[in-house]
């Protein structure tokens, strides 16, 4: 889950949705406010513990914290050196995540094309909003973290990828990698006001509009195509803390658009490639998860 948490394609929802974890995780979670009043105030440590299914949850934040940890300055490196291939990876990855998802709908009906219409439509429209050009603050982190985590457990939904619209993905990297203690903790809180609050919610609606909420993700996924696509034309630029000069605003281009524009080889069979591996590696964790279930 922290491997796929870390890159915007396949949500950590996703991971634990097809590996068949899904619902103990968002019980697990939805039991913690309520275990903390009844077991934890009242120094009922044990009972505490299982009543949140704490041994399964700390091992899975073990887990994404290790994975968050090792993996951020190499996506952070590759970011900055290969952007048209690891950007066309991410591409496969949502693509293979769309099908995915897609297929988990219990009961296809014509009534289901409007919350994906309109997931489609919000979240490409999302994607074409222009990046502010203020630094962030500890508010935004805050807000981010609050946001990205909700993301981050639906299954279809990259929370990496809602900081990349939110223009807060490199921030959140950097901060990784620079092991700023500060600027962290004050993301991690906002993760957990955001997991604690919205929890039961998703389980809520899971439960009494599944299909709905699938169709809704999908076409979310669909339209926030957009954002990872590979070739970008810059609009405007703007300066990081580090004095360094990175993109501001980008436009959509095709590979050849690109090539004039920027002088530079648009490597489309080498994205091509990369594309293809990214969708091959959801197929093959979702092969993976089948087979665990099925022993």
């Amino acid at each position: 889950m922290g491997a796929a948490d870390i890159v915007p394609g396949v949500s950590g929802g996703t991971i634990a949705f097809i590996t068949g974890i899904y619902f103990r995780l968002l019980e697990a979670i939805g039991a913690v406010p309520r275990s903390v009043f009844r077991h934890l105030f009242r120094g009922q440590l044990k009972a505490f513990w299982q009543a949140c299914d704490g041994t399964f949850l700390l091992s899975l934040l073990v887990g994404i914290v290790a994975s968050i940890a090792t993996l951020a300055s190499a996506i952070s490196y590759i970011l900055a050196q290969y952007p048209i291939l690891i950007w066309s990876f991410f591409f496969g990855l949502i693509v293979a995540s769309v099908w995915h998802v897609g297929r988990q709908v219990r009961h296809y009906a014509p009534a289901l094309m409007l919350p994906f219409l309109a997931g489609a439509v919000f979240s490409w429209w999302v994607t074409m909003l222009p990046a502010s050009e203020l630094e962030p603050s500890a508010l935004i982190f805050f807000g981010a973290g609050a946001v990205a985590i909700c993301a981050m457990i639906l299954p279809g939904i990259s929370g990496s990828f809602i900081l990349v619209i939110m223009g807060m993905y490199v921030p959140v990297l950097d901060a990784i990698r620079a092991f700023e203690i500060g600027t962290l903790l004050i993301f991690v809180g906002g993760c957990l006001a955001g997991l604690l609050s919205v929890a039961r919610l998703i389980t809520w609606a899971f439960r009494h509009f599944h299909d709905l909420v699938l169709a809704l993700l999908t076409g979310f996924m669909i339209g926030a195509l957009n954002k990872v696509w590979p070739w970008k034309e810059t609009l405007s630029w703007r300066t990081n803390s580090a004095g360094e000069r990175v993109p501001l605003n980008e436009a959509s281009v095709s590979p050849l658009s690109y090539a004039e524009m920027a002088g530079q080889d648009p490597q489309i069979v080498v994205a091509v490639i990369c594309a293809l591996l990214g969708l091959s590696l959801v197929l093959m964790v979702e092969w993976a998860g089948k087979k665990e279930a099925a022993n």
